[in-house]
């Protein structure tokens, strides 16, 4: 079973361009979760022939938003954490299946000096308890754009970038608390000591031609489903966004 995240900087913009037709037919994932849509309701119509699709928007627009297009119909859709202060972004969108859960997600950016840290870390803690209430029932799987870079192996410049946005001990710390409350990172499970492969670029300074990235877009999944796991892979070849693809590739799940 093949899953897909991307975060596509604005759906509508990337729809145009060419490299999404052609990245969404050649991976013929099982699910695309994808982050940042940019959108409201009626803003556009996909057609996507044999997938379902589910959106989940900001109340500001052209801003945030998430969406999961499927092939296999879940038991049921969920919005958000259930927590008010976190859901009017349109960041969550939860899938539920009979033996596992599946989440995109977007998490918040902490900004331009960090003056969306406490915001993010709230958000970081309230997702860690919504995902580990969730496992008691069956596991997850989790993807999306999760604005943090875990090791220094995970973007180019970790001395200069330390304290910036996505790399502060703050947000690293979260991060390594939601591991440990039993889930993996399934690109390190299978490539523990991987340097150079990044999911992000800034626009600026050449940086993707220099692979000046990080690593922000994860796949992350219960403990319980190590077992599951067939390959974890990082598409940086593929164009359209400042991110690329991420895929996760396990065993039957729904057998």
């Amino acid at each position: 079973m093949k899953f897909i995240s991307w975060n596509v900087n604005g759906l509508r913009a990337i729809v145009k361009k060419p490299d999404f037709a052609a990245a969404f037919k050649e991976l013929d994932a099982d699910w695309f979760c994808l982050q940042e849509t940019k959108m409201q309701e009626g803003q556009l119509t996909l057609d996507l022939p044999g997938y379902h699709q589910y959106f989940n928007y900001a109340e500001r627009k052209g801003y945030s938003g998430t969406a999961i297009f499927t092939k296999h119909e879940p038991e049921s859709v969920h919005y958000g954490i259930d927590v008010p202060e976190y859901d009017t972004e349109g960041r969550v969108i939860t899938l539920e299946y009979p033996k596992f859960y599946l989440i995109t997600v977007y998490v918040p950016n902490s900004g331009s000096e960090l003056k969306r840290l406490d915001f993010r870390q709230g958000f970081d803690k309230a997702f860690r308890g919504y995902t580990s209430k969730l496992a008691e029932t069956k596991p997850v799987i989790y993807c999306g754009d999760l604005n943090v870079a875990h090791k220094e192996i995970d973007l180019k410049n970790p001395k200069t970038n330390h304290h910036n946005a996505g790399f502060t001990d703050e947000e690293r710390q979260d991060f390594t608390a939601q591991l440990d409350a039993g889930f993996t990172d399934t690109f390190r499970h299978f490539y523990p000591d991987q340097a150079g492969i990044y999911s992000w670029w800034s626009y600026r300074g050449a940086a993707r031609s220099r692979n000046a990235g990080w690593r922000i877009d994860y796949f992350v999944s219960s403990k319980a489903l190590d077992g599951k796991l067939e390959d974890a892979k990082i598409h940086n070849e593929i164009l359209g966004s400042d991110h690329c693809p991420v895929e996760l590739t396990t065993k039957d799940l729904l057998a």
